[in-house]
């Protein structure tokens, strides 16, 4: 246990040595979120309705910490193939699960200071009040709804890693058709039905609501567990699926050869 623990800090060390690398691209990155988050959320402020402003900039905030740490997760294999390291990674003697736990923790904590920063600079901008609002029940639903977010993200990552040429595209896909049926900027009842099936079957549905009831309403966690216990469940559900399926997916690669295929 000491040993694969050790492993996963490496994996934690190495993501972030890896950030520390390209930090103008991280500092461009966080700027440009910022600004889409502004450019969004004054949408509101130009209607003169405080309660839509504020629900435009949590969903436009914490649909970054979704997307990040989403991206995190899913492009794992991608990075890795650009370092030329993807190889080396899966020959390495180590527990798959305990690879997948140092990128989701990264990826987690990285979320987390992105939107931290975020949040900070649109409420000085905006001079919003969070004195109301219920923050230990905002926070338990990011806690709640990032361990449902992993396994998706589990998921994605075998797309880079079957699909060496088209992967990384397809897990964009996914991301998108998530942002579009996730409810992030609209109610989703204004969705045609058949996306309202796809709304529920989405952890980023559940967890924008929760955050936006505890942020502007007040509401407290125990008044939220319409949207935890869907939570909960995809957790138990896709989390085993995920590593299983990355298991499966990295031994067919192995047999084929698409480690060794850079492009």
């Amino acid at each position: 246990m000491t040993r694969e623990m050790k492993a996963s800090f490496a994996f934690i060390e190495r993501n972030f040595h890896l950030t520390r690398r390209y930090w103008a691209w991280e500092i461009a990155f966080l700027v440009y979120s910022v600004a889409g988050a502004l450019s969004i959320s004054l949408i509101g402020e130009a209607q003169g309705d405080r309660r839509l402003l504020f629900t435009l900039m949590i969903g436009a905030i914490f649909w970054n910490y979704l997307s990040v740490t989403f991206s995190w997760i899913a492009e794992t294999i991608a990075v890795e193939r650009w370092e030329g390291t993807l190889e080396y990674t899966m020959m390495a003697p180590i527990r798959r699960s305990s690879q997948l736990l140092g990128s989701v923790a990264y990826a987690i904590v990285y979320g987390l200071v992105h939107t931290a920063a975020m949040l900070v600079v649109l409420c000085l901008f905006f001079g919003l009040d969070l004195g109301h609002a219920d923050l230990g029940a905002a926070a338990a639903m990011m806690a709640i709804g990032s361990v449902s977010f992993v396994g998706i993200g589990m998921l994605a990552a075998i797309l880079p890693l079957l699909y060496v040429e088209r992967g990384a595209q397809m897990t964009f896909v996914l991301q998108s058709v998530l942002l579009l049926v996730s409810g992030v900027y609209y109610p989703i009842s204004i969705l045609p039905e058949w996306m309202r099936v796809l709304a529920h079957l989405s952890p980023a549905t559940y967890i924008l609501d929760g955050v936006r009831a505890a942020l502007i309403e007040g509401v407290s966690l125990d008044r939220l567990l319409g949207d935890v216990w869907p939570l909960v469940v995809m957790a138990i559900v896709l989390i085993p699926v995920g590593v299983w399926g990355f298991g499966r997916a990295e031994a067919y690669a192995k047999r084929t050869g698409k480690l060794k295929r850079v492009g």
